[in-house]
């Protein structure tokens, strides 16, 4: 599989997130951002805090937990997002990059609006990499396919 001319690659972990969007052909990715987002929670790394349940019934959170609830939200407002923008039809393929986990927290997210146009699933951290070393190794991964 290519990365084909209007494809948009959704990079993504708990705390990142950058949707490129491939402005060439699938033999020489082009990728350019049309959003950066970063979660604006706290880091919690030693700390306990309150949040609420399903029920609205506040409970005490070691910082474990508090990352792995703000993980989920936000991986629930970037498909909240892309949902959005494919009512728009800003896009009709999608690439979703993202660990594992983030990728499961996704697909459960996702609208069947969203979930139609994904073409191919990275599992692989690269919200750390430069622009370039995403268009390689997304291109890489997905002729491996």
């Amino acid at each position: 599989m290519r990365l084909e001319n209007g494809t948009w690659v959704l990079v993504v972990d708990g705390a990142k997130a950058l949707v490129l969007e491939n402005l060439t052909d699938g033999m020489d990715p082009n990728l350019r951002v049309v959003r950066k987002e970063e979660n604006d929670a706290p880091d919690s790394r030693g700390e306990a805090t309150t949040s609420p349940d399903q029920q609205g019934v506040r409970r005490q959170l070691d910082a474990n937990d508090y990352h792995t609830f703000e993980e989920h939200r936000f991986a629930e407002a970037m498909a909240d997002w892309l949902y959005k923008a494919a009512h728009r039809n800003r896009f009709d393929r999608l690439v979703v990059v993202a660990p594992p986990k983030v990728l499961g927290t996704l697909r459960q997210s996702l609208h069947k609006e969203v979930a139609s146009r994904v073409v191919a699933e990275v599992p692989k951290t690269l919200t750390g990499h430069p622009v370039d070393q995403i268009e390689r190794i997304v291109a890489e991964e997905l002729a491996a396919a």
